[in-house]
């Protein structure tokens, strides 16, 4: 009876500790939302811009049933869930998965792993994450607690890009024409455009708290096109975490912010009780830059006593490089046990390396509606990368569908320039198609993206799906194999899905392949992703079903035409 007892106690136990099951619907729909004093219509979740926002705990499972109520197919992206095994539910467009159509549904199996804090969803369909998308929030887990203070309260902080259209329209036109897309007519913090845009029916975010308390910031960046400078006027920023990992904490004044990104920040209210203005101004080094807009939210105290504080706000200039190469270079792993277990790649354990190109490019144009005979296109390696019409995952998986893509990606550029120098009359023009990086599980993979100064140049935000990486180094000018890797971190390197990649530079990642599947490989700048500044990574099986994919569910959406 006792050893019975035992095995009963041991059994609630687990159950106690044992992850949870989380249900959502998600009903996408067009709405209308008037902002800049003029009313547009946007494909949004649950009718609210930005949408819903899940809420977890670490290790959790969330299934998402995606209800498309809307007028064209779409996809949705669980950014920075690693979906152990299990691409079939990772979202992009014709790379995992097929659109869910009009008047369909389609539920998400989402498999929380090691990843803790702050992440997002978004669609993965042409432009349409500009409106479809939200917060994922992934507290710690019932046994845990956070590496640092805990918070009195937190709050999400979601950085967007306004158009005065449909997102959808607006790159399938560009697109058309073969020409650039326009640049926001605004900036927006959590659905709000501030004080700074001259319409007096837009409203302004406004955060409350509580004088002396700590306030954890969920941080994300969801604007299309512009990496962010933030700040609060008067208060200093605790960076904690990056990308779900924490990283050692270290103060500033401000941060930068590439889109995809995700920063977790504590912020005390420490200040007179007033009224203070959080702000966003976006970041670029390219010669294409974004529009200079800055973006106020409120960082107001409860009992407040009189009007807004309108001292000097402390952005950097959108192009202060030193700002932001001072903020980045601050970011290290830290070793707490809330993190997994630190394994990065040792030189003697790489036995795949990738050298890849960054570039904007052109390409022929020859329909109608072509403004010029050339149009605009970007590159990874000089392949500008073709979205096919059924989806790779289900072409490689199926093994009896030809045709849809290649396996011979270049491991390195297919020819060897100054990538950095002045190339004003270089040949710009890239070749095309679907072609995907090969890698078998287990592989030590050590990748070096390389940004040039093709097209208008500039930083990069690239992401790579189903993992996290180990942001190993960074420099400037052409990466050079045989003195570069000595400056490399591999001691504290920042665990990360996205690395800003920056201008006339370029920055070396290292993971372990472990993740068997089909994994997109992209620029977040949504222009270059759509212009085709991608590629996919296929990590092979290994010899168990424990190192292989998960076989395909049933209800994957068809692809047209078949």
């Amino acid at each position: 009876m006792a050893s019975w007892f035992v095995g009963v106690l041991f059994l609630s136990t687990l159950l106690l500790c044992s992850a949870d099951v989380h249900h959502y619907e998600f009903f996408v729909r067009e709405s209308n939302f008037t902002k800049l004093c003029n009313t547009t219509t946007l494909l949004v979740v649950n009718d609210s811009y930005p949408g819903p926002e899940i809420r977890v705990h670490k290790g959790d499972t969330v299934f998402v049933n995606v209800h498309n109520q809307g007028n064209y197919g779409f996809t949705i992206h669980w950014h920075g869930v690693k979906q152990p095994r299990n691409p079939w539910f990772d979202g992009p467009e014709f790379i995992t998965q097929c659109p869910i159509q009009p008047g369909t549904n389609f539920t998400y199996e989402i498999i929380l792993s090691d990843e803790i804090g702050t992440l997002w969803w978004h669609a993965h369909s042409d432009w349409t994450r500009g409106s479809v998308h939200g917060a994922f929030i992934i507290l710690p887990a019932e046994n845990e607690t956070y590496p640092f203070p805990t918070p009195y309260a937190d709050q999400t902080i979601i950085l967007e890009s306004w158009y005065n259209g449909d997102y959808k329209q607006i790159i399938d036109d560009a697109l058309a024409a073969g020409v650039a897309p326009r640049t926001a007519d605004a900036y927006a913090i959590n659905g709000h455009l501030g004080d700074t845009y001259g319409c007096p029916n837009d409203t302004i975010f406004l955060m409350e708290v509580h004088s002396e308390n700590i306030y954890l910031l969920r941080i994300i960046n969801a604007a299309m096109n512009e990496e962010q400078f933030f700040t609060i006027t008067n208060h200093t920023l605790i960076v904690v975490a990056q990308d779900a990992s924490y990283v050692r904490m270290f103060t500033t004044d401000y941060i930068m912010i590439s889109p995809g990104q995700t920063m977790d920040v504590l912020v005390i209210a420490d200040q007179n009780v007033g009224q203070y203005y959080m702000a966003i101004r976006p970041f670029s080094d390219s010669a294409a830059p974004p529009n200079d807009f800055i973006t106020t939210g409120v960082f107001q105290y409860t009992n407040n006593e009189g009007g807004l504080n309108a001292s000097l706000i402390p952005l950097p200039a959108m192009n202060d490089t030193d700002a932001m190469l001072n903020f980045i270079s601050q970011i290290r792993y830290t070793n707490v046990s809330q993190n997994p277990t630190i394994s990065v790649p040792a030189d003697t354990d790489i036995n795949r390396r990738v050298y890849i190109t960054i570039a904007t490019n052109t390409l022929p144009c020859n329909t109608s509606e072509c403004v010029s005979d050339t149009r605009f296109a970007a590159s990874l390696n000089n392949v500008s990368f073709v979205s096919p019409r059924i989806d790779i995952l289900q072409a490689y998986y199926g093994n009896n569908i030809t045709g849809v893509f290649t396996q011979d990606f270049p491991f390195n550029p297919p020819v060897f320039y100054d990538f950095t120098g002045n190339l004003t009359d270089f040949n710009t023009e890239a070749g095309e198609g679907t072609r995907a990086i090969m890698v078998n599980y287990g592989d030590a993979v050590e990748m070096v993206l390389q940004t040039t100064q093709l097209g208008a140049g500039g930083s990069h935000p690239i992401h790579l799906h189903g993992f996290s990486f180990y942001w190993v180094g960074i420099g400037t000018g052409n990466f050079n194999n045989e003195t570069d890797p000595s400056t490399y971190n591999l001691v504290d390197p920042p665990f990360i899905n996205t690395v800003h990649s920056p201008a006339a530079g370029w920055v070396a990642l290292r993971f372990f392949a472990n993740n068997p599947g089909v994994w997109y490989m992209h620029c977040h700048f949504e222009r270059h992703n759509s212009w085709g500044m991608s590629t996919v990574l296929i990590v092979r099986n290994g010899t168990t079903t424990e190192t292989s994919m998960r076989p395909p569910p049933s209800t994957m959406p068809r692809c047209p035409g078949t």
